[in-house]
Protein backbone atom coordinates (compact mmCIF):
# COMPACT_ATOMS: atom_id res chain seq x y z
CA UNK A 1 0.00 0.00 0.00
CA UNK A 2 1.45 3.32 -1.19
CA UNK A 3 1.58 6.09 1.61
CA UNK A 4 -0.35 8.86 2.45
CA UNK A 5 2.00 11.71 0.93
CA UNK A 6 4.07 13.20 4.65
CA UNK A 7 2.24 16.10 6.76
CA UNK A 8 4.92 17.01 8.63
CA UNK A 9 8.68 16.25 7.09
CA UNK A 10 12.28 17.06 9.13
CA UNK A 11 15.14 17.15 6.74
CA UNK A 12 18.57 17.14 7.96
CA UNK A 13 17.58 19.04 11.04
CA UNK A 14 20.00 19.66 13.83
CA UNK A 15 20.25 22.03 16.67
CA UNK A 16 23.10 23.02 18.93
CA UNK A 17 23.05 24.54 22.64
CA UNK A 18 25.35 27.01 24.26
CA UNK A 19 25.49 26.49 27.85
CA UNK A 20 28.33 28.89 28.97
CA UNK A 21 31.88 27.79 27.00
CA UNK A 22 30.51 24.35 26.80
CA UNK A 23 28.15 23.13 23.29
CA UNK A 24 25.46 20.46 23.77
CA UNK A 25 24.56 18.67 20.85
CA UNK A 26 20.73 18.58 20.93
CA UNK A 27 19.80 17.02 17.59
CA UNK A 28 22.08 15.82 14.67
CA UNK A 29 20.89 15.09 11.56
CA UNK A 30 17.51 14.39 11.89
CA UNK A 31 15.44 13.22 8.95
CA UNK A 32 11.97 11.33 8.88
CA UNK A 33 8.49 12.15 8.06
CA UNK A 34 5.01 11.93 9.50
CA UNK A 35 2.19 10.26 7.63
CA UNK A 36 -1.66 10.82 8.07
CA UNK A 37 -2.66 7.20 9.32
CA UNK A 38 0.63 6.39 10.91
CA UNK A 39 2.54 6.18 14.33
CA UNK A 40 5.95 7.12 13.97
CA UNK A 41 7.59 5.82 18.21
CA UNK A 42 10.94 7.77 19.23
CA UNK A 43 11.98 5.56 21.85
CA UNK A 44 15.06 6.82 23.94
CA UNK A 45 16.39 7.50 27.79
CA UNK A 46 15.59 10.44 29.40
CA UNK A 47 17.79 13.10 27.97
CA UNK A 48 18.75 11.29 24.80
CA UNK A 49 16.93 14.16 22.39
CA UNK A 50 13.25 13.37 22.32
CA UNK A 51 11.91 16.14 23.80
CA UNK A 52 14.28 18.69 21.63
CA UNK A 53 13.13 17.30 18.08
CA UNK A 54 9.43 17.32 19.81
CA UNK A 55 9.96 21.30 20.49
CA UNK A 56 11.49 21.52 16.87
CA UNK A 57 8.58 20.24 15.44
CA UNK A 58 6.29 22.73 17.72
CA UNK A 59 8.42 25.56 16.79
CA UNK A 60 9.14 26.22 20.65
CA UNK A 61 12.91 25.49 19.14
CA UNK A 62 13.85 27.25 15.92
CA UNK A 63 16.49 24.65 14.17
CA UNK A 64 20.27 25.97 13.47
CA UNK A 65 20.44 23.67 10.47
CA UNK A 66 18.13 21.82 7.81
CA UNK A 67 14.36 22.39 7.53
CA UNK A 68 11.02 21.63 8.93
CA UNK A 69 8.06 21.35 6.18
CA UNK A 70 4.02 21.50 6.59
CA UNK A 71 2.70 19.57 3.72
CA UNK A 72 6.05 19.65 1.56
CA UNK A 73 6.48 23.64 1.96
CA UNK A 74 8.82 25.17 4.51
CA UNK A 75 7.82 26.29 7.70
CA UNK A 76 8.90 29.88 8.35
CA UNK A 77 6.36 32.12 9.35
CA UNK A 78 7.30 32.66 13.29
CA UNK A 79 5.34 35.52 13.74
CA UNK A 80 2.49 35.21 15.78
CA UNK A 81 -0.10 34.33 13.34
CA UNK A 82 2.14 32.35 11.41
CA UNK A 83 2.75 29.94 14.56
CA UNK A 84 -1.49 29.90 15.22
CA UNK A 85 -2.01 28.72 12.68
CA UNK A 86 0.80 25.76 12.34
CA UNK A 87 -0.08 24.62 15.91
CA UNK A 88 -3.92 24.89 14.75
CA UNK A 89 -2.40 21.90 12.68
CA UNK A 90 0.23 20.33 14.70
CA UNK A 91 -0.81 19.59 18.14
CA UNK A 92 0.87 18.43 21.25
CA UNK A 93 0.19 16.01 24.53
CA UNK A 94 2.21 16.13 27.65
CA UNK A 95 3.70 13.90 29.84
CA UNK A 96 1.57 15.05 32.46
CA UNK A 97 -2.31 15.05 32.77
CA UNK A 98 -2.40 16.91 36.28
CA UNK A 99 -0.02 19.86 35.38
CA UNK A 100 -1.52 20.24 31.63
CA UNK A 101 -5.02 21.36 32.67
CA UNK A 102 -5.81 24.66 34.84
CA UNK A 103 -8.00 23.48 38.49
CA UNK A 104 -9.85 26.79 38.60
CA UNK A 105 -11.39 25.49 35.56
CA UNK A 106 -14.32 23.14 34.60
CA UNK A 107 -13.32 20.78 31.56
CA UNK A 108 -16.32 22.69 29.31
CA UNK A 109 -14.02 25.69 29.49
CA UNK A 110 -11.01 23.84 28.72
CA UNK A 111 -12.55 22.64 25.93
CA UNK A 112 -14.56 25.95 24.94
CA UNK A 113 -11.36 27.76 24.79
CA UNK A 114 -10.07 26.29 21.73
CA UNK A 115 -13.22 26.65 20.17
CA UNK A 116 -13.10 30.24 20.59
CA UNK A 117 -9.58 30.85 18.86
CA UNK A 118 -9.71 28.25 16.06
CA UNK A 119 -13.83 28.00 15.31
CA UNK A 120 -15.28 31.39 15.33
CA UNK A 121 -17.91 29.69 13.07
CA UNK A 122 -19.72 28.57 16.11
CA UNK A 123 -21.30 29.65 18.25
CA UNK A 124 -24.48 29.47 21.32
CA UNK A 125 -25.81 26.11 21.28
CA UNK A 126 -23.26 24.77 18.77
CA UNK A 127 -20.16 25.63 20.71
CA UNK A 128 -22.06 23.06 23.36
CA UNK A 129 -22.89 20.41 21.18
CA UNK A 130 -19.35 20.59 19.69
CA UNK A 131 -18.09 20.33 23.12
CA UNK A 132 -20.48 17.11 23.83
CA UNK A 133 -19.48 15.24 20.75
CA UNK A 134 -15.71 15.83 21.57
CA UNK A 135 -16.06 14.09 24.84
CA UNK A 136 -18.26 11.40 23.43
CA UNK A 137 -15.09 10.73 20.99
CA UNK A 138 -12.50 10.41 23.70
CA UNK A 139 -14.99 8.29 25.09
CA UNK A 140 -16.43 10.03 28.14
CA UNK A 141 -19.69 11.27 29.34
CA UNK A 142 -20.18 14.52 28.68
CA UNK A 143 -23.17 14.85 31.14
CA UNK A 144 -20.88 14.24 33.64
CA UNK A 145 -17.41 15.08 32.87
CA UNK A 146 -18.20 18.92 31.37
CA UNK A 147 -18.92 20.05 34.42
CA UNK A 148 -16.37 18.46 36.54
CA UNK A 149 -13.07 20.64 37.67
CA UNK A 150 -9.84 18.31 36.96
CA UNK A 151 -9.64 17.53 40.38
CA UNK A 152 -12.51 15.70 39.85
CA UNK A 153 -11.18 13.15 37.27
CA UNK A 154 -8.86 10.57 37.25
CA UNK A 155 -5.69 10.42 35.71
CA UNK A 156 -6.67 8.51 32.07
CA UNK A 157 -9.57 10.96 32.58
CA UNK A 158 -7.44 14.01 32.36
CA UNK A 159 -5.41 12.66 29.38
CA UNK A 160 -8.21 12.21 27.72
CA UNK A 161 -9.80 15.55 28.03
CA UNK A 162 -6.46 16.75 26.41
CA UNK A 163 -6.58 14.84 23.73
CA UNK A 164 -10.32 16.28 23.04
CA UNK A 165 -8.19 19.19 23.17
CA UNK A 166 -5.97 18.69 20.27
CA UNK A 167 -9.55 17.58 18.29
CA UNK A 168 -10.95 20.86 18.99
CA UNK A 169 -8.23 22.86 17.06
CA UNK A 170 -8.99 20.36 14.31
CA UNK A 171 -5.02 18.97 14.14
CA UNK A 172 -3.67 16.76 12.06
CA UNK A 173 -0.42 15.93 13.95
CA UNK A 174 -0.05 15.17 16.98
CA UNK A 175 2.99 14.87 19.09
CA UNK A 176 2.15 12.47 22.21
CA UNK A 177 4.96 13.39 24.48
CA UNK A 178 5.40 10.04 27.53
CA UNK A 179 1.14 10.33 27.40
CA UNK A 180 0.78 7.23 29.60
CA UNK A 181 3.96 7.44 31.44
CA UNK A 182 2.59 9.03 34.47
CA UNK A 183 -0.69 6.86 34.25
CA UNK A 184 -1.69 3.79 36.28
CA UNK A 185 -0.77 1.00 34.40
CA UNK A 186 -4.40 0.09 34.65
CA UNK A 187 -5.58 3.12 32.04
CA UNK A 188 -2.50 3.15 30.13
CA UNK A 189 -4.16 0.77 27.70
CA UNK A 190 -6.95 2.50 27.33
CA UNK A 191 -5.27 5.92 26.81
CA UNK A 192 -3.25 3.92 24.12
CA UNK A 193 -6.31 2.28 22.36
CA UNK A 194 -7.71 5.92 22.09
CA UNK A 195 -4.51 7.54 20.36
CA UNK A 196 -4.51 3.87 17.93
CA UNK A 197 -8.60 4.93 17.20
CA UNK A 198 -8.13 8.27 16.78
CA UNK A 199 -4.96 7.99 13.98
CA UNK A 200 -7.23 5.18 12.13
CA UNK A 201 -10.81 7.11 11.98
CA UNK A 202 -9.29 10.78 11.74
CA UNK A 203 -6.22 10.00 9.86
CA UNK A 204 -4.29 11.89 12.19
CA UNK A 205 -0.45 11.54 12.21
CA UNK A 206 1.10 10.48 15.43
CA UNK A 207 4.52 10.86 16.61
CA UNK A 208 4.76 8.84 20.22
CA UNK A 209 7.72 9.81 22.32
CA UNK A 210 8.49 6.92 25.07
CA UNK A 211 11.16 5.26 26.79
CA UNK A 212 8.85 2.70 26.89
CA UNK A 213 9.74 0.05 23.82
CA UNK A 214 7.03 -2.13 24.97
CA UNK A 215 4.39 0.77 24.15
CA UNK A 216 6.13 1.88 21.36
CA UNK A 217 5.85 -1.85 19.95
CA UNK A 218 1.77 -2.01 20.63
CA UNK A 219 1.11 1.49 19.03
CA UNK A 220 3.68 2.13 16.23
CA UNK A 221 3.90 0.87 12.68
CA UNK A 222 7.25 2.47 12.49
CA UNK A 223 10.27 3.49 15.33
CA UNK A 224 13.12 5.57 15.17
CA UNK A 225 15.61 4.74 18.27
CA UNK A 226 17.42 7.87 19.81
CA UNK A 227 20.61 8.76 21.93
CA UNK A 228 22.83 11.86 22.09
CA UNK A 229 20.46 13.88 19.62
CA UNK A 230 20.65 11.42 16.55
CA UNK A 231 18.87 8.49 15.24
CA UNK A 232 20.30 5.38 15.49
CA UNK A 233 18.33 2.48 14.01
CA UNK A 234 14.54 3.03 12.32
CA UNK A 235 12.55 1.38 9.98
CA UNK A 236 9.18 -0.96 10.18
CA UNK A 237 9.09 -1.67 14.40
CA UNK A 238 8.36 -5.21 13.89
CA UNK A 239 11.92 -5.62 11.80
CA UNK A 240 13.67 -3.07 13.97
CA UNK A 241 12.29 -5.39 17.40
CA UNK A 242 13.04 -8.40 16.43
CA UNK A 243 16.43 -7.89 14.32
CA UNK A 244 18.16 -5.11 15.96
CA UNK A 245 21.67 -3.88 14.72
CA UNK A 246 22.79 -1.05 17.21
CA UNK A 247 24.29 -1.50 20.40
CA UNK A 248 22.34 0.96 21.94
CA UNK A 249 18.69 -0.78 20.52
CA UNK A 250 19.49 -3.89 21.94
CA UNK A 251 20.24 -2.35 25.28
CA UNK A 252 16.92 -1.22 25.38
CA UNK A 253 15.32 -4.41 24.30
CA UNK A 254 17.73 -6.17 26.79
CA UNK A 255 15.68 -4.07 29.73
CA UNK A 256 11.99 -5.29 28.33
CA UNK A 257 10.03 -8.04 30.20
CA UNK A 258 8.03 -8.59 27.75
CA UNK A 259 8.72 -11.66 25.76
CA UNK A 260 7.18 -10.99 22.34
CA UNK A 261 9.09 -8.20 21.72
CA UNK A 262 12.74 -9.45 23.20
CA UNK A 263 15.10 -11.31 20.25
CA UNK A 264 15.97 -15.09 20.38
CA UNK A 265 19.30 -14.85 20.00
CA UNK A 266 21.43 -15.40 23.61
CA UNK A 267 24.26 -13.66 21.80
CA UNK A 268 22.19 -10.24 21.05
CA UNK A 269 21.04 -9.83 24.94
CA UNK A 270 23.12 -7.09 26.15
CA UNK A 271 25.84 -8.00 29.03
CA UNK A 272 24.65 -5.22 31.90
CA UNK A 273 28.31 -4.06 32.58
CA UNK A 274 28.99 -2.90 29.29
CA UNK A 275 25.94 -0.46 29.27
CA UNK A 276 27.67 2.56 30.21
CA UNK A 277 30.60 1.53 27.19
CA UNK A 278 27.51 1.54 24.62
CA UNK A 279 25.85 5.06 25.75
CA UNK A 280 29.52 6.33 25.62
CA UNK A 281 29.62 4.60 22.07
CA UNK A 282 26.31 5.95 21.27
CA UNK A 283 27.04 9.13 21.74
CA UNK A 284 29.85 9.62 18.83
CA UNK A 285 28.70 10.81 15.31
CA UNK A 286 27.24 8.16 13.05
CA UNK A 287 27.75 9.05 9.75
CA UNK A 288 27.27 6.03 8.00
CA UNK A 289 23.96 4.47 7.38
CA UNK A 290 23.28 0.85 6.64
CA UNK A 291 20.47 -1.20 5.34
CA UNK A 292 19.59 -4.12 7.23
CA UNK A 293 16.60 -5.43 5.19
CA UNK A 294 13.15 -3.75 3.72
CA UNK A 295 12.45 -0.39 5.68
CA UNK A 296 15.02 -0.92 8.05
CA UNK A 297 18.43 1.49 8.91
CA UNK A 298 21.06 2.14 11.52
CA UNK A 299 24.16 4.74 11.72
CA UNK A 300 27.66 3.06 12.49
CA UNK A 301 30.68 4.81 12.62
CA UNK A 302 32.31 3.44 10.19
CA UNK A 303 31.25 2.51 6.42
Amino acid sequence: MTAKPAIVSLQNIGKTFHLGAHKVRGAHDLSFDLHGGRTLALVGESGSGKTTCARIIMREYIADEGQLLFNGTPVTDNTTKGLKQYRKNVQMIFQDPFASLNPAHTVDYHLRRPLALYRRDLKGKAVTDNIHALLRQVELDPELVAPKHPHDLSGGQRQRINIARTLAVGAKVIIADEPTSMLDVSVRQGVLELLNRMKRDLGLALLYITHDVATAHYVAEDIMVMYGGQILEWGDVNAVLSNPQHDYTRMLLSAVPNPEIRFDDPQSRLDPASVNTVREQAKQLHPHIKTAGPNHFYRHTAA
